[in-house]
């Protein structure tokens, strides 16, 4: 019995012994821990990184095949850019236009143009490829990368990639402006030169484009400016074109320049249509993504909240289209909020028939297109020592 009694007394001691420990141990004053918890600041959202790329393209009179490649390739090299991501965060994409060695551009301009600054605006910038055209000149390689690298709004983030591409065919050291000169203000900003020579390497070396690379710390590429762009047709191609009709008719237009904007999408359209099928299909795969966003002219886009559609729509409502003008707010809100349902939903399928499609051109083993193929894997190659991975791996 004294036993059980020991065993007992022993037991209650130790549970008030191990009380007493913990009471000791609380903190003396709980504020302070309040406190630190409530100055915790919350972390901070990934910023993505932002890939731009500076298109300088010769439009002297020999340069009709390498515009026509510009043309038909965009859609797919923004395609694929889409993939990149850093950080687990996909990366955003900013393409600016330079032409250069046009004779109808004044010699003390250097016969060279801006055509298109740094923009994500990828209709602007499709519009602008299809306006080119072609005439004979001297092609001032530095004045070009020199124009380009003082004007252009480049980034500085540490994680951001900046390209600047220059393609064309004569010698890279006409004109006035030093070529080590420009290189060295284009590698004071981290901004990577790469050449792409329009005709056989030997010749390229010969006139100083392998040279320019070097220079620039980028890539010396060569391509055949004249070669047809090679396509691979898929079994998911019509379905894409459908849906691409049907995801065009969710646009609500709005402002000032929203019908002309609308138009000219019907415009780019048709012109890439008329280019190729498969460059049809990129363009709309690419219109399936959020890289392709039109927030200053479509309702849908624009809109964060229901809120900021209600205050767009109240403050536009005279420039929306005719069929909507007569509706009240609420109205046109209900029928935006349905558009917005309906465009998720096609994106979605376009984006799944894209990675079948996708799969089925690797299966092919086709040959690479000469632009768009040189221009990818110098970014794919830079992107590497910054960390990038690419989702279509």
């Amino acid at each position: 019995m004294k036993t059980l009694q020991n065993i007992l007394i022993t037991t209650v001691l130790l549970a008030f012994i191990a009380c007493k420990g913990a009471t000791m141990e609380k903190p003396v004053n709980d504020s302070m821990t309040e406190v630190a918890l409530l100055e915790r600041k919350p972390s901070q959202p990934i910023q993505p990184a932002t890939i731009q790329i500076a298109l300088l393209l010769d439009t002297s009179g020999s340069m009709n095949g390498l515009i026509d490649q510009a043309k038909t390739q965009l859609w797919n090299l923004v395609n694929k850019m889409t993939y990149a991501q850093c950080n687990e965060v996909q990366v955003n994409i900013e393409i600016a236009l330079y032409e250069y060695g046009n004779t109808t551009i004044p010699q003390q301009e250097d016969f060279l143009r801006q055509i298109v600054p740094f923009s994500t605006d990828l209709d602007l910038i499709s519009k602008e490829l299809f306006a080119l055209d072609t005439n004979g000149g001297d092609e001032y390689c530095g004045a070009v990368i020199n124009h380009a690298t003082k004007n252009l709004e480049w980034r500085n983030g540490t994680q951001d990639l900046k390209m600047l591409f220059i393609a064309g065919n004569e010698s890279f050291l006409q004109g006035n402006t030093s070529i080590n000169d420009a290189m060295k203000d284009a590698s004071q900003k981290d901004i990577t030169i790469n050449t792409i020579f329009c005709g056989d390497a030997q010749t390229g070396i010969s006139l100083k484009w392998k040279n320019a690379a070097f220079l620039g710390k980028g890539e010396y590429m060569v391509i055949d400016h004249n070669q047809q762009t090679h396509y691979v047709k898929t079994p998911y191609d019509d379905k894409i074109l459908q849906l691409n009709s049907q995801l065009n008719s969710t646009y609500i237009s709005y402002g000032s320049q929203g019908q002309s904007r609308i138009a000219q999408q019907n415009y780019i359209d048709n012109q890439t249509a008329g280019v190729s099928v498969t460059a049809n299909v990129n363009r709309s795969v690419v219109k399936s993504k959020s890289v392709y966003n039109n927030a200053g002219w479509d309702l849908i886009d624009a809109a964060e909240d229901e809120e900021m559609l209600e205050d767009l729509i109240t403050a536009n409502k005279k420039t929306l289209d005719a069929n909507l003008k007569d509706k009240s707010v609420e109205e046109i809100k209900a029928i935006t909020l349905a558009k917005k349902k309906e465009r998720v939903s096609v994106q979605k399928r376009i984006l799944d028939l894209s990675k079948k499609r996708e799969q089925f051109i690797q299966s092919q083993n086709s040959r690479d297109n000469g632009l768009e193929s040189a221009m990818i894997n110098a970014v794919r190659k830079k992107a590497a020592l910054k960390n990038y991975t690419w989702e279509i791996d």
